[in-house]
């Protein structure tokens, strides 16, 4: 890791630095939404560590919090990191050693990690942006939901706190990059609609699928 370190400019490692500390918050407040709401505290640390994806661990608790199933939780999950199969393709090249190497790199695919290391020309650069920032966000990301889940189990009402807010807010940041392409502003308009319009009169968590139609 040392030498990865010495490979990037000091302006990307801080870059990384800040990254790596909001998702540390965002992280806490997903370890106390979870608890908070009545799951147990294994559950939020264990989609952490497996899931590893912070919209999609966000959509499922949600759905379930709201009183959706699983297979709806599930279903969510699945759809929101399907974004992430086109960044397996980009960073490929990052990603090259024994089995385990590779299936390690793959399960720290995010979108911040593929971001920076898409920013790099140079390969050797690319692969030490992209591993730094896996690794550092997987470390932060996980410790901060673990210490997020035992203050929610303390805290027991995190909507004193606003923590409830950071769900939609995680979710509209995820969304708001995308919504410069015109096209994509009608999708995500229409999915809208189809989503608010069904939410009466269908089991929670299955608006937010209904919305795919936006896509057609």
């Amino acid at each position: 890791m040392g030498s990865l370190l010495r490979t990037l400019e000091r302006a990307t490692l801080r870059d990384i630095a800040l990254v790596c500390l909001a998702d540390a918050l965002v992280g806490a407040s997903f370890g106390a939404i979870g608890v908070s709401g009545g799951l147990p505290l294994w559950v939020p640390i264990a989609l952490s560590v497996l899931v590893f994806a912070g919209g999609s661990q966000f959509a499922a608790v949600g759905v379930v919090l709201s009183g959706g199933g699983a297979l709806a939780a599930v279903v969510t999950g699945l759809v929101l990191n399907a974004r992430l199969l086109p960044f397996g393709f980009t960073v490929a090249d990052v990603l090259q050693g024994t089995w385990w190497q590779r299936l390690l790199g793959a399960q720290l695919i995010t979108d911040e990690s593929a971001a920076f290391a898409l920013q790099q020309r140079d390969p050797q650069r690319r692969r030490a942006a992209f591993w730094i920032c896996g690794v550092g966000l997987f470390v932060v990301w996980n410790v901060s939901v673990v210490l997020g889940a035992f203050a929610g189990g303390l805290i027991g009402d995190t909507d004193a706190l606003g923590l409830d807010a950071a769900f939609p807010a995680v979710l509209l940041a995820l969304v708001l990059p995308s919504l410069t392409d015109r096209r994509t502003r009608t999708a995500a308009l229409v999915g809208a609609v189809v989503a608010v319009v069904a939410t009466p009169f269908v089991p929670a968590g299955l608006p937010v699928l209904l919305a795919l139609v936006g896509l057609l």
